[in-house]
């Protein structure tokens, strides 16, 4: 009987060497190095951005609990000066971003809404203003019998982040009672 040899053809090596597994994970560390930085700017930007949006939800539940109920609604401001010192204003006190309803002239306030849960560093730069939204979902200062509108270097809400180095406050702006909108802009944050 005859018995070759010859041995069966080499089969292609599959996979990595190690060689070829460290110069990827050295390529892969250089990324993330150059990354890390970017992210955590943009984790900061979004927690900025969440803030001011949580405030916008409370503007809006307190325009549609006094349109649907017909009465009066209150964004309470952080200053109890601010607030009033009728029955919406002293039920604020200084809770900021709370929604507060006012069923009848003769009942006590009712908690609508739950104030931003702002976590540093994310914070309130000044004073809230205080928003009484009236049966037609039009917003007035307490007191006023006109509708409130922002000025150009006013906000009814300025939110800042001490993480960011631009765009690092968002200025939420109130314009003839209704129109919410909010800009950003970079200044130093307290």
């Amino acid at each position: 009987m005859y018995v070759s040899l010859r041995s069966a053809p080499p089969r292609c090596a599959r996979g990595f060497t190690t060689v070829e597994l460290m110069i990827a994970l050295a390529v892969l560390a250089v990324l993330a190095a150059i990354a890390a930085p970017s992210f955590q700017n943009m984790i900061n930007a979004n927690r900025l951005t969440t803030a001011a949006n949580e405030i916008v939800a409370g503007l809006n539940t307190a325009r549609m609990e006094a349109i649907k109920r017909n009465a009066y609604t209150q964004f309470c401001s952080n200053s109890a000066t601010t607030n009033t010192s009728d029955t919406l204003g002293t039920a604020c006190n200084t809770n900021s971003g709370v929604v507060l309803v006012q069923l009848t002239p003769a009942s006590t306030a009712t908690v609508f809404g739950v104030p931003p849960d702002l976590q540093l560093p994310v914070q309130i730069s000044g004073t809230f203003a205080a928003i009484r939204f009236h049966g037609d979902g039009l917003g007035y200062a307490p007191g006023s019998t006109t509708p409130y509108s922002d000025t150009a270097t006013t906000a009814l809400a300025d939110i800042c982040t001490t993480a960011l180095s631009s765009n690092n406050h968002i200025k939420i702006q109130l314009a003839t009672g209704s129109i919410i909108t909010s800009t950003t802009s970079t200044a130093t944050c307290p």
